[in-house]
């Protein structure tokens, strides 16, 4: 089958594509023939090292397609049953063995390119604001990177739960696709200081939470931000890792909390992942929530898709096609 691998990190130019061995599902195992593969951040962060893996890999962490065989003794899916899932390693490839408990399916009203521009980031979005700091109606939150594939879903259920919603992005077409989403109003970052804009905005009373993906060149404004006892949520770090953090910082800004959440933690079990899933899927089929996919690539050119996410050339979800 064909499949990108990565030998060594470094740039988008690692990612190698040609023939790997099929692989061949074992216990608690399906075997997945894959139609769409979601590109997303980590993916980034596994191929340059930051997040180190065992060489060499293949990347990709979401998609969705039909199950192809299973692995002894599973019964909860069946081979042609429709599937998806995210935090399984593998997904750049025509084939990827998925452990069961990380696959759910996907309702037929669903295609499988949205079903796979949906796992990750909007379980992800879910979370967030549904577990991690749950949005309360007219509380007011930021989220950075508003048009991106999270941005545009946390402004959507954001909305959805009553709070308004102020994003950041970077240029007035990104700014016109937050607005289109729900956000109630959004800073062009690339001319307006964040910081101000939001004090102005809020009368100086602040956010009561900050879901920051961008990490080094936001943080310490995102905190100046925040109302008392609010909420900074880190969840990514598209700009570089945040170094040394005195926590003496959260006391002076007002008894600020911090944290740095994964999926991993949020989806712990089947039923939680399932409960996230099934709630995304309902709210697409109702029409309540938009996915939007900004590009789909073929998987040969993965590279290209790594290098337009990188220069943030993207508004929305990226794909891979087999």
């Amino acid at each position: 089958m064909k499949a990108i691998q990565i030998k060594k990190t470094g740039g988008s130019e690692v990612l190698e594509y040609g023939e790997v061995s099929n692989p061949l599902p074992g216990a608690g195992e399906a075997l997945v023939k894959i139609e769409a593969i979601g590109v997303n951040f980590i993916d980034v962060y596994h191929r340059t090292g930051l997040y180190p893996l065992p060489l060499p890999f293949t990347p990709g962490s979401e998609a969705a397609g039909r199950v192809a065989a299973v692995g002894p003794g599973v019964t909860e899916v069946k081979e042609g049953d429709r599937v998806a899932y995210a935090m399984a390693r593998g997904a750049y490839a025509e084939y990827a063995c998925v452990p069961v408990r990380q696959l759910v399916t996907v309702p037929n009203e669903i295609d499988s390119r949205t079903a796979a521009a949906t796992m990750l980031q909007g379980m992800t979005a879910h979370y967030l604001l549904k577990s991690t700091y749950p949005v309360k109606s007219g509380e007011t939150l930021l989220i950075h990177a508003a048009a991106g594939g999270v941005g545009l879903l946390v402004c959507q259920i954001g909305k959805k739960l009553g709070a308004r919603v102020i994003g950041t992005t970077s240029t007035a077409e990104k700014a016109a696709l937050a607005r289109q989403a729900g956000a109630d109003e959004v800073i062009l970052y690339s001319t307006q200081d964040f910081e101000s804009e939001v004090k102005r905005l809020t009368d100086g009373k602040g956010v009561q939470v900050v879901y920051d993906s961008v990490g080094r060149d936001t943080y310490l404004k995102s905190l100046n931000c925040l109302a008392p006892r609010g909420m900074l949520v880190m969840f990514g770090q598209s700009s570089g890792a945040v170094g040394s953090f005195d926590p003496l910082l959260l006391s002076q800004h007002g008894s600020l909390f911090l944290t740095r959440p994964s999926l991993a933690h949020y989806t712990a079990n089947a039923e939680e992942l399932r409960w996230r899933a099934g709630e995304l899927f309902e709210w697409i089929k109702s029409g309540a929530l938009k996915i939007r996919i900004d590009r789909t690539y073929p998987l040969r050119d993965a590279a290209q898709a790594h290098r337009d996410l990188e220069a943030r050339k993207t508004a929305g979800k990226v794909l891979l096609i087999p």
